[in-house]
């Protein structure tokens, strides 16, 4: 018989509810960013788990003072001001959220790009002082660098190389879905990730991904029945017939070369981890994350789980 606690991916959980909360926390809290009690519900990486048994743990754990909470919103530490940043940021985000919708529409347009997603922080309804709006795009098989290439031209010569409503900084094509970074960073990334465009391959993307639902059992995924497979654009229409196979595959060839002997220049310091991590670059994946963003927010979860006496 199954276990009582297992989810709907065989895994099990013996962990006591106030460890898998505090680890919830102190995710988000690596981002400042405290949680309602709904929204602890659904990152919390315990299956199964009734609102009410999560509230008989919340409580005990802000009696003890390991967890603060005001007007609703839970969080480590005693950083009250960290709930009016969040607020701010959230009301910040709804404005933005507005500009993404009009971008990713733009970015669908593009030749060979065949599905869009918000990401970053836009993604979780926040968006900080200094934030932008960051875009995951899948592209057609064997055009994943040229149509790369085309939106950062737009980007660096139109919007004038800002960042600030066009971060497009992940691509991976159609036939290779599945996400090989498997840990709390990714899986929160893409549980979260906002589809825009292209409703089936969106579904065919999160269902590729469904290891991330370890991390998030509780968590629906994104809805994707709102958002329409847009007729190609005129510009899809006259561009893509131009690069036809030969023309096309040399043009990937050299855009992919392109790009990599400018990255080689410009980091030649950094070493093979460095791009295996925060630059991954093969025919079929573009990931572009230079200040190793990632790894940064791993360290500073372990470093919070230690100061929690939790384990990994």
């Amino acid at each position: 018989m199954e276990s009582a606690n297992a989810n709907i991916f065989g895994h099990a959980s013996n962990e006591p509810m106030e460890v898998a909360l505090l680890k919830t926390l102190a995710y988000f809290d690596v981002f400042r960013y405290p949680l309602r009690e709904d929204e602890l519900h659904i990152n919390c990486p315990s299956p199964l788990v009734t609102r009410e048994e999560m509230q008989h743990s919340l409580d005990r754990l802000t009696k003890s003072g390991s967890v603060n909470c005001v007007d609703g919103y839970y969080f480590l530490g005693n950083e009250n001001e960290k709930v009016s940043r969040r607020i701010r940021g959230n009301i910040k985000a709804e404005k933005y959220l507005r500009k993404a919708r009009f971008y990713s529409n733009l970015i669908s347009k593009f030749p060979f790009v065949e599905a869009v997603f918000i990401s970053g922080s836009l993604s979780k309804g926040f968006i900080d002082t200094d934030g932008d709006i960051d875009y995951f795009i899948i592209t057609r098989p064997g055009k994943l660098w040229l149509a790369r290439t085309i939106l950062i031209a737009f980007k660096k010569t139109v919007l004038f190389n800002s960042r600030k409503y066009f971060c497009v900084n992940y691509f991976v094509d159609s036939d290779n879905l599945s996400i090989p970074e498997h840990n709390i960073f990714t899986a929160t990334e893409l549980a979260y990730a906002l589809p825009m465009y292209n409703s089936s391959l969106c579904k065919s993307f999160f269902a590729a991904n469904e290891w991330c639902r370890h991390y998030y059992p509780n968590k629906p995924l994104p809805a994707t029945e709102y958002i329409q497979k847009q007729r190609r654009s005129l510009l899809k229409r006259l561009a893509e017939p131009l690069f036809g196979k030969r023309f096309g595959q040399k043009a990937e060839v050299w855009c992919y070369r392109i790009t990599q002997k400018h990255w080689e220049k410009k980091y030649k310091n950094k070493d093979t981890d460095f791009f295996e991590i925060n630059i991954r670059s093969a025919h079929y994946i573009s990931k572009y994350h230079p200040q190793g963003f990632q790894m940064k927010v791993l360290e500073k979860y372990n470093e919070k789980l230690r100061e929690l006496g939790i384990a990994n």
